[in-house]
């Protein structure tokens, strides 16, 4: 099994910076399947970075949420986008294109520019001096002050909101877990189902879910099984569930 990818880098200014960094380094190109890759990784880095600005951090969660449908599409090829979600998985991929290649030619620039050139002109050193024109007076120098003064532009206060808090994915394994522990078979569509249309936090719930099935599968906790693609999964205790 291929050894999983550590995170070495110590910080990033950004998502975008740390993205293209994670792509770079498994020398990926810039499209879903490296996005979705790159998940686990990147959701691991929000975690270690500890507590900053909450203005800071929106950004990589943003992303991180971005991340997470793309992975989900991957892993369920029947999960459905709506347009706006489509619209923001293709926005991030051009913004990821477009910093690379200006990261690239920074890079560039920064080779060509950042050491003396073989021939360069030496010029004497000459101490600055400031001459200022004879119109130039205190009073008119006060005057453009305070016009620049009343023409800042002020701040404009952004409302607060509050973040409804999402189910984790611990509390999903343990709640499926539980379910799984006493019913012995479950199907993914019972487990995930809450009713309704499908909002936002239905969505997220099936997501979660679906990892949480992945978990424990790999931890021999339970056994899937699928009649055909696009059929429903139908989740079988193993012999080392926990009894409840």
């Amino acid at each position: 099994m291929q050894e999983a990818y550590k995170i070495k880098i110590p910080a990033f200014e950004g998502p975008l910076e740390l993205l293209v960094d994670l792509i770079d380094k498994r020398k990926l190109a810039i499209n879903d399947i490296s996005l979705a890759k790159v998940t686990d990784d990147f959701i691991a880095y929000i975690k270690s970075i500890g507590n900053l600005p909450l203005a800071y951090t929106a950004h990589f969660i943003i992303t991180a949420a971005t991340l997470v449908l793309v992975k989900s599409k991957s892993l369920l090829p029947n999960f459905s986008l709506t347009q706006d979600e489509e619209g923001n998985i293709n926005e991030l991929k051009l913004r990821l294109e477009f910093y690379a290649l200006f990261r690239e030619g920074g890079e560039k620039l920064r080779k060509i520019f950042g050491r003396d050139l073989l021939f360069k002109r030496l010029y004497p050193k000459i101490a600055p001096v400031f001459v200022p024109d004879k119109s130039i007076t205190v009073s008119g120098l006060t005057l453009a002050l305070r016009e620049a003064i009343k023409n800042i532009p002020i701040a404009e206060k952004i409302p607060e909101t509050s973040i409804a808090k999402a189910i984790t994915l611990e509390e999903m394994i343990e709640n499926l877990t539980e379910r799984i522990a006493k019913s012995m078979t479950l199907s993914f569509n019972q487990f995930s189902k809450k009713g309704g249309e499908k909002t936002k936090e239905e969505r997220v719930f099936v997501i979660v879910g679906f990892l949480a099935i992945l978990e424990l599968v790999k931890q021999g906790i339970v056994l899937v099984r699928q009649e055909s693609q696009f059929e429903d999964i139908h989740i079988e205790r193993s012999d080392i569930v926990p009894s409840v």
